[in-house]
């Protein structure tokens, strides 16, 4: 109890600064968490699918592989039923590489969204930290002037602390997002080396049982 305490008092000294921070604070969580939980299924789903469909493409059976991926809302899926769709009008390589990477860049957008905001909110945290200490020097600055001599140093005190107590916060908010941000980023990363991958795998195990 005696924690929570200390850490409300430390808000609370903080001043007005301090809420934007956390709202920011707040949004950088919610995205984090949305997005690792996106990824994390989004990786299981297509492990799942490929592991299904690719003994089908190898053996040929297009029809049976276009019937499980059109069922599917994966990325892989999107991929493969492109390719598919393409190899049943034309048969170039060619022509089912750009199927196939005209599928990955359809599920691009869907990977990577959000995840940026992440920098956005650590570089939003720091400002709004050092604009709080700014304000809040200003505002003890201003004061001493019409105070009385004896009420100067409390004034002067109480002014920087609240100045620190922002640029703190703010620190503590841009730290883990900027964190958060490189995590998710090689994560999203991983998983778009991971599709690019598999397109290149199922272009070439269907050019090689088509020639």
């Amino acid at each position: 109890m005696d924690f929570f305490a200390k850490v409300l008092h430390f808000f609370q000294e903080g001043g007005l600064f301090m809420y934007p921070i956390a709202l920011v604070a707040v949004c950088a969580i919610a995205i984090a968490v949305e997005r690792w939980f996106f990824l994390r299924r989004v990786q299981k789903e297509n492990a799942v699918l490929w592991a299904e469909v690719s003994p089908l493409i190898a053996q040929g059976d297009l029809e049976t592989a276009a019937r499980v991926t059109e069922g599917s809302d994966t990325a892989i899926a999107r991929i493969i039923s492109n390719g598919i769709a393409q190899a049943r009008v034309e048969n170039k390589r060619s022509e089912i590489e750009v199927a196939a990477e005209e599928g990955l860049m359809e599920v691009l957008p869907a990977i990577e969204k959000r995840t940026h905001y992440l920098g956005t909110f650590s570089n939003m945290s720091t400002l709004l930290g050092l604009l709080g200490t700014v304000i809040g020097l200003i505002g003890s600055f201003a004061a001493l002037g019409a105070a009385d001599p004896a009420e100067k140093a409390d004034l002067l005190s109480k002014g920087i602390s609240e100045a620190m107590n922002c640029t703190a916060f703010g620190l503590m908010v841009a730290i883990p997002s900027l964190l958060l941000h490189s995590y998710l980023q090689s994560r999203t990363t991983e998983l778009v080396d991971g599709l690019e991958a598999v397109a290149g795998k199922f272009v070439n195990a269907l050019s090689s049982r088509r020639r």
